[in-house]
């Protein structure tokens, strides 16, 4: 039996959709153009199986996510992912802020961090930088106003440059729809 699950954890649960993922076999030229498959590339979640019945928007989707969270420059990957789950903590994803807490620790080699947000919260003791990441993305998405000059100049005084800012920005502001969409076509599940 399965059981959505309410509270966040350190462990990805199991994503279940409310709809139907488009199935590889029967998928039409332009899904399957979207999804990229190639016969090399054929493991694809269902999160991105739904999303192929909408094969125009999953086409500009997928770019559009790579280049947020996996260009080069700017900000680590490590800290993109702490935008992901700054954005996802105030969301209330947690079928998101796990999967992007997990990618935070493996890339960082920092588990410990992890731990204190999702016990403390935004408040949690962190190294100055992470902490200030943390609290712009929450601010970021809980009131896009909110985060003003004085949390960029916070960010500034840890040592991050416009372009890692940048970066910021737009990995919470990203996850803002993402985590609207994982509410909406699915709910996190324990096995």
């Amino acid at each position: 039996m399965t059981r959505v699950l309410q509270d966040f954890t350190t462990k990805v649960p199991i994503w279940k959709p409310h709809v139907t993922p488009v199935d590889l076999e029967h998928a039409t030229p332009a899904q399957l153009d979207a999804l990229q498959v190639t016969p090399s590339n054929r493991k694809i979640s269902d999160y991105v199986l739904v999303l192929a019945h909408d094969a125009e928007t999953l086409k500009h989707r997928s770019p559009l996510f790579n280049g947020i969270m996996y260009n080069r420059g700017g900000m680590s990957r490590a800290e993109r992912e702490i935008g992901a789950v700054g954005a996802s903590l105030v969301n209330r994803c947690i079928y998101c802020a796990a999967v992007h807490a997990e990618r935070y620790s493996q890339l960082s080699k920092d588990e410990a961090s992890i731990g204190k947000i999702f016990a403390d919260g935004v408040d949690a003791e962190l190294e100055p930088r992470l902490s200030a990441i943390l609290q712009f993305a929450v601010k970021l998405s809980q009131c896009p106003p909110a985060a003003d000059g004085e949390d960029v100049a916070r960010l500034r005084d840890c040592g991050l440059g416009d372009e890692e800012i940048l970066d910021l920005v737009l990995s919470a502001s990203l996850f803002g729809w993402a985590n609207r969409l994982m509410h909406t076509l699915g709910e996190p599940v324990a096995e």
